[in-house]
């Protein structure tokens, strides 16, 4: 995956990046960005390749502390290389955690460095800017966790682990925006044992799950894309992995909308289950007229995905632990699972927003 930032902006949209970045040439081993602590560029990978590594788990504190006095780095394992055209330094604009990886130099590389407090007003400023922005985020990330599950094998995906992205979209999004989506969408019962979502398959809607419980699985080989095409008309069963369960206010068939792929993964219902479901066409036509409502839907993708990225490195045992199971939590330390009161108070207000829309749909 390359070039999706140039892909997805115009051409004024390049220019005032150029105008307002500089460029930056990056010496074999040099750190851009560094694991846990706080990054103030958003990075445009020129030319050269870059390797992104994350700590091994290490829940020894004392060590941790030690390795940091003295200036060594702690073992890490890498999980991707980028070539001309990636983004790094992005995720400050929608997780305001500290990153988890860190990105170093592997070779001689060029970078186009722009001020993250530069973008981040170009983004208010500029609707249509952060629409076109936002999806490309959106793009990048999605990559990334599909990457990831290939990179580590889809047998070493958790089983049942809760998705913790629960009402970021509601939180991010207008209160005329979600006028517009209970105007436009149809309440709709699903019966227990009902697939909603085919993995590889087309999705027609973009579905609030309102009441029930869904299950989020993916398929145990190594993806022959073919073979499971032809077992889904042919009714058979495919091994597959739970690798989360969905409740009330999860998301559901929003990958289409960022860039037109096909899910990664299968969802279907484990007990009955009312969904809100707004047709994809009418959600298309939406972004593209509404350059406003597209930032926030975008916006919203993209910390939602991020939030995602997060949690699987952390189920995988790579989060940034630094306490052991059984011990006390001090007051003033940040554990990799713990959200700010930013992402807490945009979560609170989703919460509202959500009761409100079952209100007004009478949902039981």
């Amino acid at each position: 995956m390359t070039e999706v930032l140039l892909k997805e902006l115009t051409n004024s949209d390049i220019d005032w990046m150029i105008a307002t970045g500089h460029r930056r040439e990056i010496a074999v081993g040099t750190i851009l960005i560094q694991s846990g602590k706080a990054n103030n560029f958003v990075y445009i990978l020129l030319d050269g390749i870059l390797k992104v590594t994350i700590s091994q788990p290490d829940n020894n504190p004392l060590t941790r502390a030690f390795a940091a006095i003295e200036g060594n780095e702690i073992l890490g394992r890498e999980i991707a290389r980028l070539s001309s055209g990636e983004v790094v330094g992005e995720i400050p604009f929608v997780d305001t955690r500290p990153t988890a990886t860190t990105v170093q130099a592997v070779e001689k590389s060029l970078v186009m460095s722009i001020p993250q407090q530069k973008l981040s007003a170009k983004l208010q400023q500029d609707l249509g800017f952060a629409s076109r922005f936002y999806r490309a985020i959106a793009i990048i990330l999605s990559n990334r966790i599909q990457s990831t599950i290939n990179q580590l094998g889809r047998s070493k995906i958790a089983q049942g682990q809760p998705i913790r992205d629960v009402l970021f979209i509601l939180g991010e999004l207008h209160d005329s925006d979600i006028d517009w989506l209970m105007g436009c969408g149809t309440q709709e019962k699903i019966p227990a044992n009902t697939t909603l979502i085919h993995e590889k398959g087309t999705v027609d809607a973009l579905y609030i799950l309102l009441d029930g419980i869904m299950s989020l699985s993916i398929s145990e080989d190594e993806c022959n894309p073919l073979a499971r095409a032809f077992a889904a008309i042919e009714g058979n069963e495919i091994s597959t992995r739970e690798i989360a369960r969905l409740s009330k206010g999860e998301i559901i068939g929003e990958t289409p909308f960022i860039d037109g792929r096909l899910p990664f993964a299968t969802v279907k219902t484990m007990e009955d289950s009312i969904v809100l479901s707004i047709d994809r066409q009418q959600m298309a036509v939406k972004l593209q007229q509404d350059v406003g409502f597209a930032s926030r839907f975008y916006r919203a993708i993209a910390t939602l995905l991020s939030q995602r990225l997060q949690g699987m490195m952390n189920q995988l045992g790579y989060g940034r632990r630094v306490y052991h199971q059984g011990l006390s939590l001090v007051e003033n330390v940040e554990y990799e699972d713990e959200l700010n009161d930013s992402i807490l108070d945009n979560v609170a207000l989703a919460g509202k927003r959500f009761n409100w829309i079952l209100e007004r749909l009478t949902v039981s």
